[in-house]
């Protein structure tokens, strides 16, 4: 009884997962589109910056990114399977050392930024 209900809930989720996403990493720079409801339409914006956190697996997976505007640093928290998302383009790929960059949020300026790699 228990296992088949573990399945369910297993094959519910293999239907939920994304297959048109790009595979990106932490510290890759990324230009995402993202649906906005405003009253009642929808509408595209545009969202770019630095992948500083990925968590989770398969349905759960979610990833955080940073961006500076106007002099803020703005994080978003997104599900990776999220309908919210409507693209994701990989503008460079980041060479890092570590799993999560929250050392970025102390820096500002070209302090911010992380080295590119340039053999891709």
């Amino acid at each position: 009884m228990i296992a088949s209900s573990i399945e369910k809930i297993a094959s519910i989720g293999q239907t939920s997962i994304r297959k048109d996403l790009p595979i990106f990493d932490v510290g890759d720079t990324v230009k995402m589109k993202i649906k906005v409801k405003e009253a009642d339409k929808i509408r595209i914006h545009p969202f770019e910056g630095t992948v500083i956190k990925k968590t989770g697996v398969g349905v759960a997976a979610a990833f955080t990114v940073r961006k500076i505007s106007f002099g803020e640093g703005v994080e978003r928290t997104f599900p990776v399977n999220s309908p919210v998302i409507d693209k994701i383009e990989i503008v460079a790929k980041g060479v890092i050392k570590r799993a999560k960059l929250y050392y970025l949020r102390d820096r500002l300026g070209k302090k911010a930024r992380v080295q590119v790699d340039q053999s891709a």
